[in-house]
């Protein structure tokens, strides 16, 4: 029996807002502006890799604040109710899938890792998670730069026999 196996990659966003340098710094003055470039670049490694991507934002400090899901292209974007932390958010979706799906949880956090990983998830670090998303975006250019010589080559000459080529010449040279 085949079974549907879907790949996730679920994100604890402000830990990895937290380890990322760039993010870090924009978070200091807008976070907003730290959660949405993040997003993009899930968004971007979610279009690329075709793993459907979670990204979690946790509310657990900010008053009466209900779980809030956002659908957005190739992602999900979680901000969790009011005294959740991302972490529990996360186990409880780990354990809503299927044990034969492929989980990939970025985060930082120690204790988050060990249970992540006794649910049956792999976990990847935010140092992690930045190779991945350099590499992705790295195939992602030479794909597209390899379908841009394609269309740049796509010369007659290259696709006609050299017969039909003198024909043709001469039929230039003589106009």
């Amino acid at each position: 029996m085949r079974r549907n196996i879907k790949s996730y990659l679920i994100v604890d966003g402000y830990n990895i807002i937290n380890a990322w340098d760039e993010l870090k710094y924009i978070a200091k003055t807008d976070l907003e502006d730290a959660r949405e470039k993040l997003i993009d670049v899930i968004i971007e490694y979610a279009e690329f890799t075709g793993r459907k991507a979670i990204v979690v934002f946790d509310a657990y400090n900010v008053k009466n604040s209900r779980e809030t899901v956002e659908n957005r292209k190739y992602i999900t974007v979680v901000y969790t109710r009011e005294h959740q932390t991302a972490d529990s958010y996360i186990e409880k979706f780990i354990t809503s899938l299927s044990k034969y799906d492929d989980v990939k949880v970025a985060t930082n956090d120690y204790a988050e890792q060990q249970i992540i990983l006794g649910k049956g998830a792999s976990r990847i670090s935010a140092r992690e998670l930045k190779l991945d998303l350099d590499q992705a975006k790295n195939r992602m250019k030479q794909k597209n730069s390899s379908e841009t010589k394609k269309i740049q080559r796509n010369w007659l000459e290259e696709r006609l026999d050299k017969e039909t080529l003198s024909k043709l010449e001469n039929i230039r040279r003589m106009h």
